[in-house]
Order: C-alpha cells, then sequence, then structure tokens
C-alpha cells in the first residue's frame, strides 16, 4: 500500500484533503504542527496526527498542504528526512517555477492544481450547485505536472491529485510553467481582478442610483449570456451590434494597449511567482 505523508494535516485545505483520502487505497499519516489543527482534523475525520519525522521516514509520498509562500521553505526544511524515490506532491506552482525547491535529483516533484468547478456544468443537486470550491460536492478539473522524477511517478500522483479533488473530470497534463501561466497569471492577474472590476462597476451604478438588487442581476446575468458567446458554450449566440460598438469603444479606455504581452510575458510572470514566495 502507498504511504502519503500529509503535511498541513490540520489546515482549511489539508482537512479536505484528509476527507477525500479517507476510504482510498492510501495510507495516510496526518502531519500538523499546531494544536489547533491537530484538533480540527480529530473533530473533522477522528484522525490522529503522526510526528513529521517518522511521517517522512517511511513515506513513498509527501503531499504539502501549505500556504503556497511556504512551500519553497518547508521543503528545504524536509528534503533530507525523505527516502531516495519519493515523491513530494505540491499544489502551487509558484515555488518550483520560481526556483524555489532544493536540489536533490533521486526524488520526484510534482504540481497539481484545482480548475474549480466551472461555470457552466450538470449539476443539479443543491449541495453540489453550492460548491464553489470543490472537492466536496461539485465536480471539477484539474491541472498536473511532472517537474522531475520517473514517468512512472506521474501516473500515481495523478491519482492522488484526483482523489483529493474529487470529483474529477478532466486531469490536464501540463508543464510547470503551464501552471504558472494559469495561476497567478491567467486566474489571478487577469480574471480575478476583472472580477472585482466588475464588482466595483456596480458599487458606482449603485451610487449613482440604480437599485442594488437589479444592478446585480443585470451583471450577473449579462456575464452568463457574454461568457457562453465569448467561450463558445451558446455556439448560436452573438453580440449585438449594439453591444459590439459599446466594446470597440470601451477597450482602449478600460484596457491599456499591450495589456496581453505585459501580462503574459515570461518574465513577468516569474516575477509574480517571485514575490508571492517571498511575501
Amino acid at each position: 500500500m502507498t504511504k502519503v505523508a500529509l503535511l498541513g494535516a490540520g489546515g482549511k485545505m489539508g482537512v479536505r484533503l484528509s476527507t477525500n483520502l479517507q476510504g482510498s487505497r492510501f495510507q495516510v499519516d496526518h502531519v500538523e504542527v499546531s494544536e489547533a489543527g491537530r484538533e480540527r482534523l480529530k473533530k473533522a475525520i477522528g484522525a490522529d496526527c503522526v510526528e513529521m519525522d517518522t511521517a517522512l521516514a517511511q513515506a513513498d509520498v509527501v503531499l504539502m498542504a501549505v500556504p503556497d509562500r511556504m512551500i519553497g521553505k518547508i521543503a528545504h526544511t524536509i528534503i533530507e528526512k525523505v527516502r531516495p524515490g519519493t515523491a513530494l506532491i505540491v499544489l502551487d506552482a509558484a515555488a518550483p517555477y520560481a526556483g524555489e525547491m532544493p536540489e536533490r535529483a533521486d526524488v520526484t516533484y510534482f504540481v497539481t492544481h484545482p480548475c474549480h468547478p466551472p461555470i457552466f456544468n450538470d449539476e443539479t443537486e443543491t449541495l453540489a450547485k453550492n460548491d464553489f470550491f470543490g472537492g466536496i460536492h461539485a465536480k471539477q478539473h484539474i491541472v498536473c505536472a511532472l517537474m522531475q522524477g520517473p514517468e512512472e511517478h506521474y501516473a500515481l500522483c495523478e491519482e492522488i491529485a484526483k482523489t483529493i479533488y474529487k470529483p474529477v473530470m478532466r486531469a490536464h497534463r501540463c508543464t510547470v510553467k503551464d501552471i504558472a501561466f494559469l495561476e497567478p497569471a491567467l486566474s489571478e492577474t487577469v480574471g480575478i481582478t476583472l472580477c472585482l472590476a466588475m464588482k466595483e462597476a456596480v458599487d458606482e451604478v449603485v451610487r449613482q442610483g440604480v437599485p442594488r438588487e437589479a444592478a446585480v442581476d443585470f451583471m450577473l446575468g449579462h456575464i452568463n449570456i457574454g461568457l457562453s458567446i465569448a467561450f463558445g458554450v451558446f455556439p448560436e449566440g452573438k453580440f449585438s451590434d449594439g453591444a459590439l460598438y459599446a466594446i470597440e469603444q470601451a477597450k482602449p479606455e478600460i484596457f491599456r494597449e499591450g495589456w496581453l504581452q505585459r501580462v503574459f510575458n515570461k518574465e513577468a510572470v516569474l516575477k509574480s511567482v517571485k514575490e508571492i514566495c517571498n511575501n
């Protein structure tokens, strides 16, 4: 049986992962340094924790459910405590892409991250519809990358990734660079920033006198149809002539020319992940 040492098992993400690993074919040693985290884990799934050195010494896989900015730092403190051939799974690409992982050729580094449940889906149950983060009730896609290590470790680590993020639909094989471009560049630098900009726009029209409930309903409905057309989910749909004119006039007002090239420049992404690791 494959033994997994789950670091940070009592944290918010760690409890999610611990819950999903229950009943799997993996034998899990839960590691949590804080007393509050140990109590949280015990209450959530009834699991007791194992001392870190003990768990690391016998682990086939080390799963790091720790804050993104701490991945590289913690990896350096544990790397000499794992056996040759051990696979380390991290849940964010920032530290690996920034060169923060310790050099050790005889271990595997694997990166995985959830896409989170898609806006357009076939969920019908209320619990799944309200599982916005994923990993509990709603189906989601994930991305995976084998940074270093033997090819046979990819299948093992992907299986673990599908287990901790279940229920999973597609598991996309990417490179570490790909995942760094997806997050932070695509999802946060662009996607979440635009989400907040839309929220600020709603606040502004409310300030101008539009009822808040009407503004929110109007914006969310138009986002739904706009995204369905933009991403081809609604193939027969198209933007009206008036909308196309408004878009043409608005883009130079809202976006500086060349913004795509600046955001998705390799050096800009590398700078962003290095800042994440050191803040």
